[in-house]
């Protein structure tokens, strides 16, 4: 696909969802229904489409403060006065996927990956580490026949098993 093709493609996507969304957010009034529609279905020109959409910000006269005899330092100390956020650093993203992220899912990300041909045995590997790990052992102590038995796909087993009490035999 050529890039012209793509980008009439974004356009006409972009283009179909926000009139979704106008239409779901703002209140239709009578005089302006019609003008509102004229202007999302418009076409953008190539320097319009191109062109980085900046907001403006109203920037108060900050007082300077001498905080020390050299101008150009003294100058670049207060265009970065106020420093870093303090706190723990999560106020901005306080969650990620509907949830804190944390050890707990690993699992879950490393599968959404798509780096990981066979997901079940992925699966195994991990659940053996964190075993291990749970139980206070190095996975590299973890003697390798414990390691087999953690990995195995008993999912065979288990059926078999599962028939058996089925059938009553």
């Amino acid at each position: 696909m050529k890039k012209g093709e793509i980008t009439k493609i974004i356009e006409r996507v972009v283009r179909k969802e926000v009139k979704k969304q106008m239409s779901e957010i703002f209140i239709k009034e009578e005089g302006n229904s019609s003008s509102l529609t004229e202007l999302v279905s418009k076409s953008l020109t190539e320097k319009e489409f191109k062109e980085p959409i900046r907001k403006e910000y109203k920037v108060g006269k900050k007082e300077e403060i001498k905080y020390t005899k050299d101008k150009a330092i003294n100058k670049v100390l207060n265009e970065t006065r106020g420093g870093l956020p303090q706190g723990d650093g999560t106020e901005s993203y306080p969650t990620m996927g509907g949830g804190i992220f944390d050890s707990n899912k690993v699992t879950e990300v490393a599968m959404q990956s798509g780096e990981f041909g066979n997901t079940g045995e992925f699966k195994r590997e991990l659940g053996a580490a964190m075993t291990a790990k749970a139980a206070g052992v190095p996975v590299e102590k973890v003697p390798e026949s414990t390691m087999k038995a953690l990995t195995r796909d008993y999912s065979g087993l288990m059926k078999a098993i599962d028939k058996k009490k089925t059938n009553g035999v």
